[in-house]
């Protein structure tokens, strides 16, 4: 009875060890959010007058002046929870690369040197691919949609009733956030088939095969992700498309490096491990 309750108490140390470590990462990425949310929160309006300028552009392509562009708020305390919202936002954005870092060293132990190799450049090419589509949604998709949007004004003259557009601060920044968050998801559409195609749960051929499902499934992602209007939806339909083409393109080359690798590994002789579990192959009748 002893030597099992041993057995036992040595398997729970590495897992205890495992939840101190999760706990001590948990805290450093929760930290750094906090202080990351306290910094956007203390810039809130400074933040939000930068989210307002690509409404100021989409302004003036419309033929107005940027310079009166005005937004409202209908409850007392409505701009101060989109001050809230904005400062989460930034904080997750800002906080990022060290919930990604922490998150890396708890899963690298676990991995083999190849592997940890391999998984280190997505983990470097995410971010980058995020903000990417976030500058393409400041600084063209925001503008243009905003344009799509107050081409629709009249301007009262004859018998035309005055109808003009004021925003409230919560919906335009729920409009932005919403834009970002879906070009940001949606470029890292490359990050995603690479990593399972260097698993083999994808393969160049299968990603080929499925373009038109990949074409249709775009636009309804694009439907549900961006405001009712077509000019959003269009916008982010295409690049979409064209990641999954990219997507294809990085397929074949990671195909194309895995079949060199066996090539001049059986050229050179290398044996295949197996595991050390493994069940031994049943010799043949004599």
């Amino acid at each position: 009875m002893t030597s099992e309750q041993d057995e036992i108490d040595k398997s729970s140390a590495p897992l205890i060890e495992h939840l101190i470590e999760l706990r001590q990462r948990l805290i450093w990425a929760i930290g750094g959010f906090f202080v990351a949310f306290l910094v956007c929160f203390f810039f809130a309006k400074q933040l939000f007058n930068l989210l307002v300028i690509p409404f100021q552009w989409g302004t003036a392509w419309a033929g107005f002046d940027p310079t009166k562009v005005e937004l409202i708020y209908t409850a007392p305390q409505e701009f101060f929870f989109t001050q809230i919202k904005l400062g989460m936002f930034g904080g997750m954005v800002l906080a990022f690369p060290l919930i990604a870092t922490q998150i890396y060293k708890f899963v690298a132990p676990g991995l083999y040197k190849n592997e940890r190799g391999a998984f280190l450049p997505f983990l470097i090419a995410s971010p980058i691919l995020f903000l990417i589509g976030a500058a393409l949604v400041y600084f063209f998709f925001t503008p243009m949609v905003m344009w799509f949007f107050l081409t629709m004004q009249q301007s009262g003259s004859g018998n035309e009733v005055q109808i003009s557009l004021l925003p409230k601060v919560s919906e335009y920044l729920s409009l932005i956030m919403t834009l970002i968050f879906s070009f940001g998801l949606v470029f890292q559409l490359p990050v995603v088939t690479s990593l399972l195609v260097r698993v083999g749960l994808l393969t160049a051929d299968g990603l080929a095969d499925k373009r038109k499902w990949a074409i249709v499934i775009a636009f309804v992602v694009a439907a549900v992700l961006t405001p009712p209007d077509p000019v959003s939806q269009i916008g982010l339909a295409l690049p979409t498309i064209i990641l999954y083409e990219i997507s294809i393109l990085l397929a074949r080359r990671i195909e194309a490096t895995r079949a060199k690798e066996e090539a001049r590994r059986a050229a050179a002789g290398d044996s295949v491990e197996t595991p050390a579990d493994a069940p031994a192959e049943p010799k043949p009748a004599e």
